[in-house]
């Protein structure tokens, strides 16, 4: 099954155990926003500390797992065109953007589409940020910078359970986050 989900939106997606997921950067440079929770019970969800605390790694690299916070096997990366996605930043929401942008009010954002596609209020979610590129330095800081994605590129994981998913295509236009413009983007579930 292929699911489109358009800029600046989200989308439910079910998927059951030994599917394959495949997300799509059908133009280039766009950060999908990627959470999923365990099917019919929402108190089990994707962590990405428990990820990171796993898999020792603030990476995710092809054979790594990804965990519930019930520390228990979600997914499993088998293949990834590009190798740079983010496992520290949430969702972007209103405060975030006048944060930064002074301009939360009415915009579009992840953690509204994506509560939304799940019917749920989660007061934050901190997601996988596919093809996100968080670049980190040694001194400790950190700076978002441009996707390194491509048109068509990809990263392929396995379910290792029944999931839901949340997904949203990230709202992101004032920063190089999505290297400067929001777009579509696909995914196949077989």
């Amino acid at each position: 099954m292929d699911y489109i989900i358009s800029a600046c939106s989200g989308k439910k997606i079910p998927v059951k155990n030994g599917q394959t997921i495949t997300v799509v950067d059908l133009e280039g440079g766009q950060v999908v926003d990627f959470f999923s929770e365990v099917s019919g019970d929402p108190t089990e969800f994707l962590s990405t500390g428990v990820t990171i605390d796993c898999n020792e790694s603030l990476r995710l690299n092809i054979g790594d797992t990804i965990y519930t916070n019930k520390y228990r096997p979600m997914m499993k990366v088998i293949a990834d065109d590009v190798g740079a996605h983010d496992l520290l930043h949430p969702c972007c929401r209103p405060e975030m953007y006048d944060f930064f942008y002074h301009n939360g009010a009415g915009h579009p954002n992840c953690l509204e589409n994506i509560n939304a596609a799940l019917c749920e209020q989660r007061p934050i979610i901190t997601p996988i940020n596919l093809f996100m590129y968080t670049k980190m330095n040694k001194n400790g800081s950190i700076s978002v910078e441009t996707p390194l994605s491509k048109a068509g590129d990809k990263i392929v994981l396995t379910a290792l359970m029944d999931i839901t998913l949340g997904v949203a295509a990230c709202s992101v236009s004032e920063s190089k986050c999505n290297g400067g413009k929001c777009t579509s983007v696909k995914i196949i579930v077989e």
